[in-house]
């Protein structure tokens, strides 16, 4: 029997579809960045690997992500024959991009060993987050035990004693995924959430030098890890933060043994559902001691403070390909005759949606050159790193929530289905707001490294670094003063912390903005420091009807033209 092609609907070609963009050549930007903020041979090394990573997340991975949020984890509880063989079931969509992040980009690994990439030494933290910024502009929930695994190895590495960083190391920075070892955290219970002071989760010596533990955790996830750090009440310990330590917990013990814990189940989560999270029995399971017994949340709040900044970044990504999206659809979408993308109204909506990502982007930068330089042991840069990472972590995350719904809107009706990115970047979007610390958690972070470690001179120091002589943004100045003294009477009342914490991030992305568009000569990205301020922190009558200025046209150019699809 012949059958006859069916035609295409009249309207398909009115849906744009950008499935195959290169996403690294949409978004020239990001290369001059990398100029900026990484030496040149190793910016230059890392491009093709860029450019095959921006074509990944753009086709392959997407559609692998896609496949994998559709069919998550499984717990299995009993092997067919009724063997207590507890494993979780992963889609092989999940296991190919596996694969891609742990394996062929090394993502956990490049920051700790030379070999990664066919680079001979460990690379900085700029390179790492910059690859991590196309991948999850992909995959998201992958990137969780990635953050994790990563942030475990510096812990450990930091922390533990010599024998059990030999013992597990080369598993931790492998790209064999038959040797891997991946990383978790098992820090939530039910009753404590952020107040570790309320941890339960009991630890008692063993004749042998290690620990057992015993007692519930609530949220974990990347629940079957190789490994996880883990905090737990000594016993016999004083009351509070003191009694509470850190633990190294495997999942199977050196002699080959499954170590005596079970996940209870699964989580039912609204996004990153091609990831598991579960809820952890401890047994009387054996761990070890890291670091000393009496700083156990000390040493963690370092696992889970490198977890923000990869939140951060995440959440920069996520702005980013909701962006990316939005500017296609609009240079491709037409209604009342012309393309939308020339329509006043959007072009004021992809605006609103362009400042933060931008924003998020620079601080994504500005915060890994103050790890890398932290890392190296230089002055003043510890406390830099330590107030810029909670302001990353709190206000990009929000900001996320609502670049994801804006683009979102810009696709339309096909935007709320989940056959395209836009629904899954917005469910994704809702979970940094959350782990490790909720907004206001990380809003009172942000002063307690005022408080604790001398962040705001240090900070206010930064900000006048990169102002110059002020010609460029010379309103930041006097927002320099008022902001410190917010932030000052932030620290006398807790009320006005999240207030405090917005203004200082708003300007320290202005002015690393600003002096983005001075050393790149990008003027465009000038237009975007003064429209932060602005719009978040100059006194604004909000029924002054004054137009905002002529939008270059470079910001809103349409990413499928520079990645070469003019379709």
């Amino acid at each position: 029997m012949h059958l006859r092609p069916i035609a295409p609907p009249s309207g398909a070609a009115a849906v744009p579809d950008s499935h195959g963009i290169n996403l690294y050549r949409a978004d020239p930007t990001l290369s001059r960045l990398l100029g900026l903020y990484l030496p040149a041979d190793l910016a230059a090394h890392l491009t093709p690997h860029l450019d095959r990573l921006g074509a990944l997340a753009g086709g392959e991975l997407e559609t692998l992500a896609l496949t994998a949020d559709r069919h998550g984890p499984e717990l299995h509880n009993r092997s067919r024959r009724g063997e207590d063989t507890q494993h979780i079931e992963y889609h092989p969509a999940y296991r190919e991009m596996e694969r891609l992040a742990f394996g062929e980009y090394g993502l956990a690994a490049l920051s700790h060993r030379g070999g990664v990439l066919g680079w001979d030494k460990p690379m900085p933290p700029a390179a790492k987050y910059a690859l991590t910024y196309l991948f999850v502009q992909a995959e998201f929930g992958l990137c969780c035990p990635v953050s994790m695994t990563d942030s475990l190895t510096r812990t450990l590495r930091k922390f533990g004693d010599a024998d059990l960083v030999a013992r597990y190391l080369p598993a931790l920075t492998s790209q064999d995924l038959d040797a891997l070892s991946q990383g978790a955290m098992f820090m939530t219970e039910q009753g404590a959430g952020s107040d570790i002071s309320a941890t339960v989760v009991s630890a008692s010596p063993n004749e042998d030098g290690s620990w057992a533990l015993s007692g519930d955790k609530w949220f974990c996830s990347n629940a079957d890890a190789e490994l996880a750090m883990v905090l737990a009440r000594r016993e016999g310990g004083p009351p509070g933060l003191k009694g509470v330590s850190l633990f190294l917990l495997p999942r199977v013990l050196p002699d080959g043994t499954p170590n005596s814990y079970r996940i209870v189940r699964l989580k039912e989560k609204l996004g990153t559902r091609s990831m598991a999270s579960g809820e952890i029995r401890l047994e009387g399971a054996t761990a070890w001691l890291v670091g000393d017994p009496g700083a156990g949340f000390k040493q963690m709040a370092d696992m889970v403070n490198n977890s923000r900044l990869s939140n951060g970044v995440r959440a920069a990504g996520l702005m980013r390909r909701a962006t990316t999206e939005a500017l296609y659809i609009a240079h491709r979408r037409v209604a009342f005759g012309k393309r939308i993308a020339e329509m006043p109204l959007m072009r004021r909506q992809l605006m609103k949606m362009l400042v933060p990502t931008e924003q998020a982007r620079s601080m994504v930068f500005l915060t890994a050159e103050a790890l890398r330089r932290s890392d190296a042991g230089e002055e003043g840069a510890y406390a830099l790193l330590r107030i810029l990472t909670p302001l990353l972590k709190f206000r990009a995350c929000r900001d996320a929530r609502r670049v994801t719904g804006d683009a979102m809107e810009v696709r339309g009706g096909c935007g709320y289905i989940e056959e395209f990115s836009d629904a899954r970047l917005l469910r994704d979007s809702h979970l940094g707001s959350i782990w490790e610390g909720t907004s206001n958690i990380v809003a009172l972070d942000v002063m307690r490294a005022a408080q604790r470690e001398g962040s705001l001179p240090v900070l206010a120091a930064k900000i006048r670094e990169l102002l110059g002589n002020g010609q460029a943004l010379p309103e930041a100045l006097p927002a320099l003063e008022r902001v410190l003294a917010l932030a000052g009477a932030a620290l006398e009342d807790p009320a006005l912390a999240r207030q405090a914490a917005s203004a200082l991030y708003h300007l320290t992305s202005a002015v690393a903005l600003a002096s983005e568009a001075e050393r790149l000569g990008l003027p465009e990205r000038l237009v975007l420091a003064r429209l932060v301020m602005r719009h978040r922190l100059l006194p604004r009558d909000p029924l002054d009807p004054a137009d905002a200025g002529e939008v270059p046209e470079a910001l809103l150019a349409d990413p499928g033209a520079l990645a070469g699809d003019v379709a």
